[in-house]
């Protein structure tokens, strides 16, 4: 299991070179002059480790926060509280709590109108934990939950995205007591599960990445290790082609997938940043460079900083570009979900270990006219 820090002890053994320095400044400067990040309303509580989701309708852009975080930072913080966004409003509504246990580094999507919500892992008062097979649907229109397929392999700070708007992919992640190298991947219109093309590389959790157009792109994330403390940066890039560029086929069918390492991204190495996808790029938002245990205290017993930067990542193109990064440095997410021409971050850790009820967002024009 991923013990505290305390428990773990020892000197972090990063896989990698040394990481250059974090990239802006850490404190936050809610002008902006480039005009490009601005302030949404606050979240009612402050949380972190999120599933955020966002869909847009007919009726407009709406933002969704499940799950997560208080800010005790506690194993008795860990919450099934929902909330929604409806953007243009000047307030998150509250809506009916999770079913099943509270729990942390699920993630969430939208396909077809609907939002869905997977995985994640409960924490015990011992400390122990439990990845959990859970599929919870959210049917915004009638602010009902149902529930979906279990997942095969229960995993936990997975990197997941949608593929044509039909298919949801999710790569890698922590399972019980080790990370897995599985791609599974879900079909909602049909309510089964069928598996992708393993990673090629090493198996990691809190790693960040997206579905972009016909490809699936992660970075980073945490490695088991032999020495102490036991979790160390695994620094590499991945993409992968999903369906030789074919249309979805039916779920029984599985999901082919080319896997090639991609350029190294700049900047230090990512652990929990917040993922999502625009116009052809994947985004990587915020993150640290140490990884952690839910409290933010690092597995070596240095406390986790986020990072002020936002990346964007081209498939086709293999090209890296820095874009203008939000006013206040922040990690711990799962999403940065994309909608409306619009890119939302929801909550996470501020600087400090602070469990945020901040909300950002970002015009694609002017984010990505940037890098």
């Amino acid at each position: 299991m991923r013990w505290g820090s305390a428990a773990l002890g020892g000197a972090l053994a990063l896989l990698s070179c040394a990481s250059p320095a974090r990239v802006g400044p850490q404190a936050p400067d809610p002008a902006d002059p480039g005009g490009v990040w601005r302030a949404g309303p606050p979240l009612p509580a402050p949380v972190t480790n999120n599933a955020v989701a966002a869909l847009e309708t007919g009726n407009g852009v709406s933002v969704f926060s499940f799950l997560g975080l208080d800010r005790s930072r506690a194993w008795d913080g860990v919450t099934r509280a929902a909330y929604r966004w409806d953007v243009g409003d000047t307030a998150w509504q509250t809506l009916d709590p999770v079913p099943g246990p509270g729990r942390l580094a699920a993630t969430a999507q939208s396909v077809g109108g609907r939002v869905y919500l997977l995985g994640g892992y409960t924490v015990a008062a011992d400390g122990s934990e439990r990845s959990v097979p859970d599929v919870n649907i959210f049917d915004p229109t009638t602010g009902s939950w149902s529930r979906g397929a279990d997942i095969p392999v229960p995993a936990d700070d997975a990197v997941s995205g949608v593929w044509r708007d039909s298919l949801i992919v999710l790569v890698s992640g922590w399972h019980d007591t080790a990370n897995v190298r599985d791609v599974q991947v879900y079909d909602p219109a049909r309510d089964r599960w069928t598996a992708g093309t393993p990673i090629p590389g090493v198996p990691v959790f809190g790693h960040t990445g997206a579905v972009v157009e016909d490809h699936v792109v992660y970075v980073d994330g945490t490695a088991v290790v032999p020495a102490r403390p036991r979790f160390a940066i695994e620094r590499s890039s991945w993409v992968g082609r999903l369906g030789a560029g074919g249309a979805p086929g039916p779920a029984s069918a599985g999901l082919p997938i080319r896997w090639r390492r991609s350029e190294p991204h700049p900047g230090p190495p990512l652990y929990r940043a917040a993922g999502g996808e625009a116009r052809g790029r994947a985004l990587f938002v915020g993150g640290a460079s140490n990884p952690y245990n839910y409290d933010g205290i690092g597995y070596d017993g240095v406390p986790a900083e986020p990072l002020r930067q936002v990346l964007a990542y081209d498939p086709v193109a293999d090209r890296w570009s820095v874009l203008p990064p939000p006013p206040t440095a922040t990690m711990d997410h799962r999403n940065a979900p994309v909608a409306g021409g619009r890119l939302f971050l929801v909550g996470g850790m501020r600087a400090g270990q602070v469990v945020s009820d901040e909300v950002w967002y970002a015009e694609l024009g002017a984010l990505l006219g940037g890098g």
